[in-house]
């Protein structure tokens, strides 16, 4: 049976899925996997909507793709900024072998480092918007005994992330919901 291909329509809809609170402008980014028959209509389709995207700030990458499935990142540029220029973050950067922190440079160094490396760079989460406290505490705690998870396991300030998960989820519900009444993306996503 063949695969049918997803339209772009899909592809906004697993953006307001998976992404709401970056759409919001509450993070600098999220990432989700999703299936991809053809890398090239994918591609395509990512272009198109970066088009509809730009005036709010937004920007949609593919991370890697193989096994008919791809990774794409969903960024705001702007807000990537200000998180990597967090010295903590900055840090965990050049202990990860980045040699710059200028995000577009840090970027493709994560691109690389996605598609080559054996392990998943945890550094990731801070592309992610996660405080860099908690990567850190991730990076060397292998996950092992966090404070407490949802979107990402804390190792830092407890009561601050359980709000911002509390908000997200809420934010990721109001937009489906918005959607589902025939909201666009554009008019969802906030400009930033």
């Amino acid at each position: 049976m063949k695969k049918r291909r997803i339209t772009q329509n899909e592809l906004s809809n697993k953006v307001i899925r998976y992404c709401s609170p970056t759409l919001a402008g509450l993070k600098s980014g999220n990432m989700f996997s999703m299936p991809c028959k053809n890398f090239q209509d994918l591609l395509c389709d990512i272009r198109q909507l970066n088009r509809r995207l730009d005036a709010k700030g937004v920007k949609i990458i593919p991370l890697r793709h193989s096994n008919e499935r791809c990774l794409l990142y969903v960024f705001r540029p702007s807000a990537l900024i200000g998180d990597l220029a967090d010295e903590q973050a900055r840090q965990i950067l050049r202990d990860s072998g980045y040699k710059s922190c200028k995000p577009s440079e840090c970027i493709g160094r994560l691109l690389k480092r996605v598609k080559f490396s054996e392990e998943f760079p945890h550094e990731i989460g801070l592309f992610l918007g996660y405080p860099p406290e908690d990567v850190r505490g991730y990076m060397m705690d292998g996950g092992r005994c966090p404070k407490c998870t949802g979107c990402w396991q804390v190792y830092g300030d407890e009561s601050s992330a359980l709000v911002k998960f509390e908000m997200f989820r809420c934010c990721t519900r109001i937009f489906c919901r918005m959607a589902a009444m025939g909201l666009s993306i554009e008019e969802l996503a906030v400009a930033g």
